[in-house]
């Protein structure tokens, strides 16, 4: 059901269901995860829950889906948006740390979801792709400000960086897991930076 149709109070009331299925999704994985146990958490009724989702828990994923990946970017504002110096790619870099410690748990919800699809369901792997693509995007326009501005070299390819940093970050994330702890992700994004000032240009000064 299309959130424009929703009363505000609906509105809440689905939002609850797609946080809660979320959480659940990053704890126990999709499989593990039923309509059920989002019920018990949500305190919804089965009738409740069909009527924000008819498509049952494959729409409901997609919604997560979908939030996940908002919220993933919002969580770089406003520094995703400014990566023209080397202070606002280490912002970015601390912003993005916060956010993972924030959450408490060190498993990025976008690359989970893919990771449990893998094409099972061409829908939602199409919405992760696409907030993939955005995040790629961001970093990718952040390497051409940084080449507009004379830092890195024009012979950088800002999308083949961009995808490497979001490898880095998602095998940060990775090692983080079973160490419970954020060093891992930051030392990943520490070597993001070092490849980023390797591409630096004579003229630049990183920090």
């Amino acid at each position: 059901m299309g959130e424009a149709r929703l009363t505000e109070r609906g509105r809440r009331t689905r939002q609850r269901i797609v946080e809660a299925t979320g959480m659940q999704i990053l704890s126990a994985g999709i499989g593990a995860t039923t309509l059920d146990d989002v019920r018990a958490q949500t305190l919804t009724s089965k009738s409740q829950l069909f009527h924000y989702f008819p498509g049952g828990k494959a729409e409901l994923v997609r919604a997560v889906a979908a939030w996940e990946g908002e919220q993933l970017l919002a969580a770089q504002e406003p520094f995703v948006h400014d990566l023209s110096t080397w202070e606002s790619w280490e912002a970015w870099r601390r912003a993005l740390v916060a956010y993972y410690l924030h959450r408490g748990r060190w498993a990025c919800p976008i690359g989970s979801l893919a990771t449990q699809l893998a094409a099972t369901d061409p829908e939602t792997e199409a919405e992760i792709t696409q907030a993939m693509a955005s995040w790629r995007g961001l970093l990718a326009a952040g390497v051409a400000r940084m080449q507009a501005n004379g830092e890195i070299e024009a012979e950088a390819d800002p999308q083949r960086l961009a995808a490497a940093i979001l490898a880095a970050i998602q095998g940060g994330l990775v090692l983080s897991q079973p160490e419970r702890s954020s060093w891992p992700l930051e030392a990943a994004l520490d070597q993001v930076l070092v490849g980023l000032h390797a591409r630096a240009t004579s003229r630049a000064t990183p920090v």
